[in-house]
């Protein structure tokens, strides 16, 4: 695989822009009333070599704007095609929606047609969509295969394949549905793989299934955002609900918490709403109507917090959010790099706050190694004490001292390209 060292950062030099990465003076235009004047860093390495048509593996964390780093070369190439045809996989239902929008909205006025293909939705509107004829199908791998199945979608025209959060779609089981896929699109095509962490499943696809491709890696694998402060509070089960509640009165922004299970979500977003905060809840049980229902109400302001379960650590991009909290912290550490990167997105900073239980402190050590940085403990009267040996090597760093006042409020101690014609999209 063909290497391009970066340096491991994501700030952007000096006078980038758009109008330097080989893109069409059509789609520059739209970019620029759509106010996207500076690309970031995996923008700025990942589009030109993308437009020459050449296979791409795009390594960077959560949040950095890897969807317009296949996005737009995926437009400007099939613009300039005659037949050409793209397709688009990813893990959720929400993120599929949210590219379509992205996409939509940069190639509405160029006649772009697109079809999602999720579950949840109606599979008749599906092949309505599909009888239309559309330039990109975007959807999720177990929907698609239904699709393949029912003979309702044929890929003979594919000549751009796109896998966005390709490490969440194999860590979700979808493994054996992608191969299915890359069985039946055409070898002759271009390929754009983005992906937070570059684990074997990926490093194989990438052998097996790409020409060439070349890597732009922007930050180390498991690299957490810059801009968030990591905090960690080891806490016994049954004092969670009790501290939650007293963080959310802290915290005065937009608040995303984090439980393993459906069922803890719904207990407690419920919890959260009897206290007098506005509250919504994602997870598989909701249907497609309420989940949406629920993230468009938590990027509208309607609902403050919104609990969720990793359906949402993913590619969900809601600015501004002030805290996210991980009741519960999660299985791998790689799902923790993914859920606190729903904050400190687009230069912004942003704080993740962890709850953890005495028995867990090797999953801290987990995730410390990966992130490749200390998590500062946090410690408050009524509560249970670190569980961190000093005796023992450890990534953690013990945090000043921290507890409520009278009030309930926290209290701390201490510290250019040739121009060309471009071929509109068929209407």
């Amino acid at each position: 695989m063909t290497q391009i060292t970066t340096q491991n950062n994501t700030s952007n030099t000096p006078n980038q822009e758009f109008g330097g990465l080989g893109i069409s003076k059509e789609i520059l235009a739209v970019l620029t009333r759509l106010n996207f004047i500076t690309p970031t860093p995996i923008q700025h390495k990942a589009i030109p070599i993308a437009i020459e048509g050449k296979d791409v593996v795009g390594i960077a964390q959560t949040g950095t704007g890897k969807s317009l780093a296949f996005g737009i070369p995926l437009l400007q190439l099939l613009m300039e095609s005659k037949n050409g045809m793209g397709l688009i996989l990813l893990p959720t239902r929400e993120l599929a929606i949210q590219i379509n929008e992205t996409l939509l909205k940069i190639g509405r006025e160029f006649g772009l047609k697109t079809a999602v293909l999720i579950g949840g939705a109606s599979m008749y509107q599906q092949v309505n969509q599909l009888r239309h004829n559309p330039h990109i199908i975007i959807g999720t791998p177990g929907r698609i295969n239904d699709h393949l199945k029912q003979k309702t979608l044929s890929f003979h025209n594919v000549s751009i394949l796109v896998l966005d959060e390709a490490d969440c779609m194999f860590d979700m089981g979808f493994a054996p549905q992608i191969k299915q896929i890359l069985q039946v699109v055409p070898k002759e095509r271009q390929t754009m793989l983005f992906s937070a962490t570059m684990p074997d499943s990926i490093i194989k696809v990438a052998t097996t299934h790409m020409k060439l491709p070349v890597r732009v890696e922007i930050a180390p694998p498991g690299t957490a955002a810059k801009k968030v402060e990591h905090e960690i509070f080891f806490v016994k089960r049954e004092q969670k609900t009790n501290l939650l509640l007293k963080l959310l009165s802290e915290y005065k922004g937009s608040v995303l918490v984090f439980s393993r299970t459906k069922h803890a979500v719904k207990k407690i977003c419920n919890n959260i709403v009897n206290t007098g905060f506005a509250a919504a809840e994602i997870h598989s049980n909701r249907s497609l109507v309420q989940r949406r229902a629920a993230l468009d109400g938590f990027k509208s302001g309607k609902y403050r917090v919104l609990v969720a379960t990793d359906i949402a650590s993913r590619g969900i991009d809601v600015k501004g959010i002030e805290l996210v909290l991980n009741y519960d912290i999660p299985e791998s550490a790689g799902d923790y790099v993914h859920r606190i990167g729903r904050t400190g997105r687009a230069g912004m900073t942003g704080k993740a706050i962890s709850f953890v239980m005495p028995e867990q402190k090797n999953k801290v050590r987990e995730i410390e190694r990966l992130i490749r940085s200390t998590i500062p403990i946090s410690q408050m009267a009524g509560f249970t004490e670190s569980p961190l040996s000093s005796s023992k090597p450890t990534y953690a760093a013990q945090a000043p001292r921290r507890h409520f006042n009278k009030n309930n409020r926290f209290q701390k101690s201490g510290n250019s390209y040739p121009s060309r014609d471009y071929r509109r999209f068929s209407k």
